[in-house]
C-alpha cells in the first residue's frame, strides 16, 4: 500500500508541465539550500579544501555561488528521477544528446563485458536510464535495505528502463558472472568507503579512501573501463562516453589495484572542475583516514 502511494506521488510529480521544472528545481534547490543546514556545512567544507590554489581558497562568494548550485541540481535531479518511469527511448531526442557511443558500442562487440565508471555527477539517474533505453542495460550494484518501502520504490523507478539492482552483499560474483555474460555494469565510484573495502588515492589534493571493487573486476574479466559522465544544462544532458582507460597489468595485484583505482577516478576529478556545481559534494568524501578502524 506505502509502495502504491509513492508510485502515485511519482505519477503526479513525474508530469508536471516542462516549461515548470526548471522555477520548481530552482525554488526547491534554494529551500534546501537555507534550511538542509548540516548537508550545507558538508559542501561548503568539501568545496574549500578542494580548490586550494598555490595555497589560498576560493572566495566564500564562489563556495556560497557553488553550493547554491549543488542544491538546485539536485532538486532538478528528483524532480527527472521521478518522470523516469514514463521515460521512452523516443522521448531522449532534444532531451538527452549522446557523445561517444561508438566507444561502448565497439567495447560490446569485444564480448568481454563493459564497466562504466561514473560519479553522483550531473543526473546520474538519467544516464542509467538513458544507456538502458538505448540498449546497454546496466547492473547496478545498491546497498542492501535501510528503508524497504522507499527502496523499493527506488528499485521500481532505476528498472522501468531495462537496468538491473544487483545488493551489495555477495555483489562480486553477481557482477563477474555478468561480465562474462558480456554485460554492462554501472559504478558510481566516488564516494567513501571503509578501509575494508577501498584503498587510499589522491583526490582533489588529499587523500580519499576509494572502492577497490570496480579495479579487481576489471583484472579479472579484462573488460573495458569507459569512464561515462552526464553534463546538464539546465533541462537538456549531455553524455559523454570516452574510450576504454589503459589499465596496468604489472603483476603485483596490490599496487596494480591503487594504481588502477587512481587512474579510474582521474576522470572524475577532472570533470568536477569543469563543473563543480553539479557533483555531490554534501556527502563526506574524505571521513575515512588511513588510522581508521577496518
Amino acid at each position: 500500500m506505502k509502495l502504491q502511494l509513492l508510485k502515485i506521488v511519482a505519477f503526479f510529480i513525474g508530469h508536471i508541465p516542462r516549461f515548470l521544472l526548471l522555477p520548481t528545481g530552482n525554488l526547491l534547490g534554494l529551500v534546501a539550500y537555507k534550511f538542509a543546514r548540516r548537508h550545507k556545512t558538508t559542501a561548503c567544507e568539501n568545496i574549500r579544501e578542494s580548490f586550494k590554489e598555490d595555497g589560498e581558497q576560493v572566495s566564500e562568494e564562489e563556495v556560497r555561488i557553488i553550493t547554491l548550485g549543488v542544491f538546485i541540481n539536485l532538486a532538478l535531479n528528483f524532480l527527472e528521477f521521478m518522470r523516469l518511469p514514463w521515460l521512452k527511448a523516443k522521448d531522449l531526442k532534444g532531451y538527452v544528446e549522446i557523445e561517444g557511443l561508438e566507444h561502448l558500442e565497439e567495447a560490446r562487440s569485444k564480448g568481454k563485458g563493459i564497466i562504466i565508471c561514473t560519479a553522483h555527477f550531473g543526473n546520474w539517474e538519467l544516464l542509467g536510464a538513458t544507456l538502458g533505453l538505448i540498449g546497454f542495460p546496466l547492473e547496478v550494484v545498491v546497498r542492501n535495505p535501510d528503508t524497504p518501502v522507499f527502496d523499493n520504490f527506488v528499485a521500481w523507478v532505476r528498472t522501468s528502463s531495462g537496468n538491473r539492482s544487483i545488493h551489495k552483499k555477495n555483489a562480486m560474483l553477481r557482477l563477474m558472472r555478468a561480465l562474462k555474460g558480456n554485460g554492462t555494469l554501472g559504478i558510481l565510484l566516488d564516494q567513501n568507503v571503509t578501509r575494508r573495502e577501498g584503498v587510499f588515492i589522491n583526490f582533489f589534493g588529499r587523500t580519499a579512501c576509494t572502492n577497490k571493487g570496480p579495479a579487481l573486476l576489471a583484472a579479472a574479466s579484462s573488460s573495458a573501463v569507459l569512464p561515462t559522465f552526464i553534463i546538464r544544462d539546465g533541462l537538456t544532458h549531455r553524455i559523454v562516453i570516452s574510450a576504454p582507460l589503459k589499465l596496468v597489468n604489472t603483476g603485483d595485484k596490490e599496487k596494480d589495484v591503487i594504481e588502477n583505482t587512481a587512474i579510474m577516478t582521474r576522470p572524475i576529478e577532472e570533470i568536477i572542475r569543469k563543473y563543480p556545481e553539479q557533483w555531490f559534494w554534501v556527502h563526506r568524501r574524505w571521513k575515512t583516514h588511513p588510522d581508521s578502524p577496518l
